[in-house]
């Protein structure tokens, strides 16, 4: 048989496409309206009514605009549930600016940590390149958010409004790529030229004062104190002077983050239930709280999410939007698009294999805020997106079960809604996953 594809051959599938049924008509749906549109389902609307047995009263929603911080707000959007009763301001919303400002400095500060670390190694290495090439972006994870409120603490958004590099951060990005590849050149060169570890680190330290510098510009420095004004939902005055960011987290929000436990459930190769794994190469805040993920299988995975919204906490999850979702309509259906039917062919993969082949995707990070139980089984779920409010049903979407189950990865759980199992499974050591693990 030969490599090259032959003359006959493509005669050969010319013939079989004629024998299709319907391959024409088929044909002119696709070309004329894509692959989507051609595929797409029509659903029963009655199922995806966005009307749930169980919710946690929640306010409008927010946007990320143009850039990758689902994870941060998402979180942020947890924990602005839980104060809003407390400040009687139900759409309350807090800082994303002041947080991505601290997420890209520690950000930069861990990339040219990893830059000391591998310094000896060949810029040929695949750990060296694979930091050069993941550079500082503004995606994350749960525990990157979890590590940031923790060290520095929260701001209302009145005290610091997003900016335009903020909500649109591609040039930023690509800024402090260029400086940082430059850095860990200059890095490589001192170690080169005799500089000890020591005096890396000092030269580490001016490079992250022009990182600061950068970050000032484009997003405005975080304020170290101030005062907060508001009305609350009642129209009563209020005003709380000399605040600072660890004050105000402490004073009105107070969580314990060690609460909390990430889930996931993959039964990729190597990944075993029952244990716990973690990934230094996303622990963006040196010395901060650690990424350590507990594996279960979904059916934990998904009575944690229902004991937690019914015990009236919203859930943080890690998902993949971009699979079987209509972003206009906010439904997320499993087999939304029926490409198989259309083409023919069965494009069916387990969670596993998806993670094994890098087909599946934790893109993106919303929260659950409402489920519907029919006999006690979910049925369909409330989603908090953070989009805006153009998409959807006023930014709200609908999962249906089957969506939750394809594509829910990870949710973050209070321990009071966890089995023993689960908590048994954090007493061991974790394994440890490379940075290009396709969990990562």
């Amino acid at each position: 048989m030969s490599k090259a594809i032959s003359l006959a051959q493509v005669q050969q599938y010319r013939d079989e496409l004629a024998k299709v049924p319907g391959a024409a008509a088929l044909s002119r749906a696709v070309q004329n309206v894509g692959i989507k549109a051609a595929s797409h389902q029509n659903l029963e609307q009655s199922a995806f009514a966005p009307v749930f047995s169980d919710e946690v009263d929640t306010g409008a929603v927010t946007n990320q605009k143009h850039s990758g911080r689902c994870w941060m707000f998402a979180e942020l959007n947890t924990m602005r549930h839980a104060v809003a009763g407390k400040l009687g301001v139900r759409d309350l919303e807090f800082s994303q600016a002041f947080l991505a400002f601290y997420d890209r400095l520690e950000k930069s500060n861990e990339f040219l940590e990893h830059m000391i670390a591998t310094v000896s190694e060949p810029t040929g290495s695949r750990e060296v390149d694979w930091y050069l090439n993941w550079g500082n972006g503004d995606g994350g994870q749960y525990e990157n958010a979890t590590a940031l409120i923790a060290k520095y603490g929260v701001v209302p958004k009145s005290v610091m409004p997003e900016t335009y590099n903020s909500a649109n951060t591609t040039g930023l990005n690509a800024t402090l790529n260029l400086k940082l590849r430059q850095d860990a050149v200059a890095l490589r060169q001192a170690f080169a030229d005799g500089a000890d570890e020591d005096q890396l680190r000092s030269q580490k330290e001016e490079q992250l004062g022009v990182i600061y510098r950068i970050l000032a510009m484009a997003y405005g420095e975080p304020p170290r104190s101030f005062d907060f004004e508001y009305r609350d939902d009642q129209h009563q005055y209020h005003r709380v002077t000399g605040l600072t960011p660890k004050s105000f987290f402490d004073q009105y929000l107070g969580w314990d983050f060690d609460q909390y436990v990430m889930l996931i459930s993959t039964n990729a190769t190597g990944k075993e239930y029952w244990h716990s794994y973690t990934l230094p190469a996303q622990d963006h805040v040196v010395g901060g709280r650690n990424i350590v993920w507990v594996n279960v299988p979904q059916s934990v995975l998904e009575q944690a999410s229902v004991d937690q919204i019914r015990g009236g906490e919203t859930v943080w999850f890690g998902n993949d939007v971009l699979a079987d979702s209509d972003r206009q309509s906010g439904t997320l259906a499993g087999g939304l698009y029926a490409q198989g039917e259309l083409f023919g062919v069965d494009f069916g993969m387990d969670v596993g294999t998806r993670f094994d082949t890098h087909q599946a995707e934790v893109s993106h990070a919303m929260v659950l805020t409402g489920v519907d139980l029919v006999d006690g089984q979910p049925t369909k779920w409330k989603v908090e997106n953070s989009w805006g409010k153009e998409n959807g049903h006023d930014g709200y979407f609908v999962a249906d079960e089957q969506w939750y189950r394809d594509y829910t990865y990870s949710v973050a759980i209070n321990r009071q809604y966890l089995p023993q199992a689960v908590l048994n499974v954090l007493a061991q050591t974790p394994t440890e996953l490379a940075p290009w693990d396709p969990l990562a």
